[in-house]
Parts: C-alpha cells; sequence; structure tokens
C-alpha cells in the first residue's frame, strides 16, 4: 500500500504540501508515483508565477502515462526543485523527499480544504 506522511496537508489530485511559515513545499504523493510508474519527465512552473488553488502548474510523465499537476493553494511560486529536471525518478524513489515547488502562499486559510493523512488515505482505498 502506498504511505502518507502524518503532518502534510493532501488533495483530491493527489499532491502534498508541507508548510514551513508562510511556505508550501508541494510535491505529488507515494500513491501517484506508484499509479504513475517510472517517472520519464516533471514539468514545473517558473519562479514568480502567480497561482490559484486548484490550478493546473505542470504535469509528470511516465512511458505509461501522463498526468496534470495542481496547485494545492494560491500563491506566488518562490522556487522550483531543478534537481527533478535532470533526475524525474526522485520523485519515484521517495515522493515526499522531492518536492517539486515552493509557493509562498497568499491564503494560508485554504490549507483547510485539504485532506489530513488518515482521508487522503481513505480515499485512496476508495478508488
Amino acid at each position: 500500500m502506498a504511505k502518507t506522511v502524518d503532518g502534510l496537508y493532501y488533495s483530491e489530485s493527489h499532491e502534498w504540501v508541507k508548510v514551513e511559515g508562510n511556505v508550501a513545499l508541494v510535491g505529488i504523493t507515494d500513491f501517484a508515483q506508484h499509479s504513475m510508474g517510472d517517472l520519464s519527465y516533471v514539468d514545473m512552473p517558473e519562479v514568480d508565477d502567480q497561482l490559484e488553488a486548484g490550478e493546473e502548474f505542470g504535469a509528470v510523465e511516465s512511458v505509461k502515462a501522463a498526468s496534470d499537476l495542481y496547485s494545492p493553494v494560491s500563491g506566488t511560486v518562490i522556487e522550483i526543485n531543478e534537481e527533478l529536471e535532470d533526475s524525474p525518478e526522485l520523485l519515484n524513489q521517495d515522493a515526499y523527499a522531492n518536492w517539486i515547488m515552493k509557493v509562498d502562499m497568499s491564503n494560508p486559510a485554504e490549507l483547510e480544504s485539504l485532506m489530513d493523512a488518515s482521508a487522503y488515505d481513505a480515499m485512496c482505498q476508495g478508488n
């Protein structure tokens, strides 16, 4: 079974959020990377991009599928994980250690609409 990490927030579109102050680190869940298989490419936003919660910000691609990524929070992209440009497989190795982007949140209250680990586990088991 795919693992989740307590203390993170989860979206229905299989992104996770780790909060550090007003900054949200965003990545894909273990469930998502398992579903995709070996990742071959990560399409990431640009630094300074303005994102709205629920808006598409990139995609992940594997040999068998491509999946759009949706921002779980609104704000400004302040950093992207450049290691993923050359090594997308890092997301397969540890989905939670390898974030995709960091967002300076414009509305931290949006976190309340995301799931905790147990709610996300329940959603994935229902799929």
